[in-house]
């Protein structure tokens, strides 16, 4: 009898313990957490990992790949990693504003070594966590100094990521035209007329080359005459620079947007990442610099800068920045990166052709022109998302929905394939 009581004491506490574990499952502080949606370029890798199909190609995630579409490390990069390693460098933390000789010669790479603005000692600037934490840090900057809501205007399309980083720093996403899908080009004459009718003090961001995902962009006769609008309307602008050296070859040529809009007085935010034209992706290098009127106002901008900072992520990683500067530093390791750098675009602009004359062998009426006019990693191809979503289910073939091509994706081992899905999808 004694024994039957404790087994039905044990059972009850079982039970017990049961329910209340399954309280706690039900009275959870996160069970009315949603589960959020895939992020549209990640989830796609995702897909494609997961994909058996033999000939499956990706052609959605900007990372470059060489012709056997491997990932690509540059020789300069290898060579100032040995010499860091053969210098012993500790990995003691770096400052707030991170390392000033990077931060110094990011900004000569940028405003060229001869920029008056630089030479006055008028340029903030503090390392950031690549592209990404740049314009986060920016988009922080505007709201406390400019005021939660601020108009920010972003070109129409644009590359996905800034218009959640902008909309969480706390300003009022807009767009502004952009491109034309008829003509499949600039629709230069509606992006003066929204630069004209936007309220006074608003932001507009601008791709300093490589327009991402349209691989669309200004001449420079279009940047001087877009520089005069943006400031007769009083606005403030801010450079994305993720693609200097990538989109032409040339780290010179590829920043003369920037240096206009400089000598033509504006106040500009500059956000600067290593990672395409370097291939520092899992580094996360960066700057964030602001044109100011005087040294003494640069000096607040760069103290307000790290009290944001601070409490983000305290201070910045160093390896990858000090391979920058180790490369910008030495005229012939720069030499080498310059050669380097032209080479990845120069396959760029190889496989453009490539894939152009592949996909017009296929027949059809559709013009593919806009394939070699475009510049940089992307390829705004024209497709529609039901065509797109044919491609990645009948053939394999994985880019984001707005038809956007990863360029440094196509090699000449696949682009025959990926130009016959593409002429299967679009033929008449």
């Amino acid at each position: 009898m004694i024994a039957r009581t404790r087994l039905l004491a044990r059972c009850t506490g079982c039970t017990t313990a049961r329910s209340a574990a399954a309280a706690r499952t039900a009275m959870s502080t996160w069970s009315d957490v949603p589960m959020g949606p895939p992020d549209p370029i990640m989830g796609l890798t995702d897909r494609f990992n997961e994909d058996t199909f033999p000939q499956k190609v990706s052609v959605g995630v900007g990372a470059y790949r060489d012709d056997d579409g491997k990932p690509y490390i540059l020789p300069s990069v290898i060579a100032a990693e040995e010499r860091l390693l053969a210098q012993k460098v500790n990995h003691e933390y770096a400052g707030i504003a991170g390392i000033a000789a990077f931060t110094q010669l990011s900004l000569e790479f940028g405003y060229g070594k001869d920029s008056a603005a630089l030479a006055a000692g008028r340029i903030a600037a503090v390392q950031t966590l690549s592209g990404t934490g740049s314009l986060r840090l920016a988009g922080m900057f505007y709201e406390r100094f400019l005021g939660a809501g601020t108009p920010m205007y972003l070109p129409d399309p644009t590359w996905g990521n800034h218009i959640p980083i902008f909309k969480q720093s706390g300003l009022d996403v807009r767009t502004y035209k952009y491109y034309d899908p008829d003509t499949v080009s600039v629709d230069f004459q509606g992006m003066l007329a929204d630069v004209a009718a936007a309220p006074t003090g608003s932001i507009f961001l601008f791709h300093s080359c490589a327009h991402n995902p349209t691989g669309i962009d200004l001449s420079i006769e279009q940047w001087g005459e877009l520089s005069k609008a943006v400031k007769a309307a009083g606005h403030h602008v801010l450079m994305d620079n993720a693609y200097q050296g990538f989109a032409s070859g040339n780290a010179e040529q590829d920043a003369a947007s920037l240096r206009l809009f400089v000598e033509d007085g504006h106040d500009l935010m500059l956000c600067q990442s290593y990672a395409k034209n370097f291939g520092l992706y899992g580094e996360r290098i960066g700057a964030l610099s602001a044109v100011c009127a005087d040294p003494d106002e640069a000096k607040r901008v760069e103290s307000q800068l790290k009290i944001l900072i601070r409490p983000l992520y305290s201070n910045p990683p160093i390896h990858g920045a000090l391979i920058v500067k180790e490369i910008l530093s030495d005229p012939a390791l720069r030499a080498q990166w310059d050669d380097e750098c032209r080479g990845m675009a120069d396959r760029i602009i190889e496989m453009r052709a490539l894939l152009r004359s592949a996909i017009e062998a296929q027949g059809g009426s559709r013009s593919w022109n806009h394939i070699t006019d475009q510049i940089g990693m992307f390829c705004y191809s024209g497709l529609t998302a039901d065509q797109v979503k044919t491609l990645q289910d009948d053939y394999h073939v994985y880019m984001t929905n707005d038809g956007r091509i990863s360029m440094a994706g196509v090699n000449s081992k696949n682009v025959e394939y990926i130009a016959e899905a593409i002429g299967a999808v679009t033929k008449e």
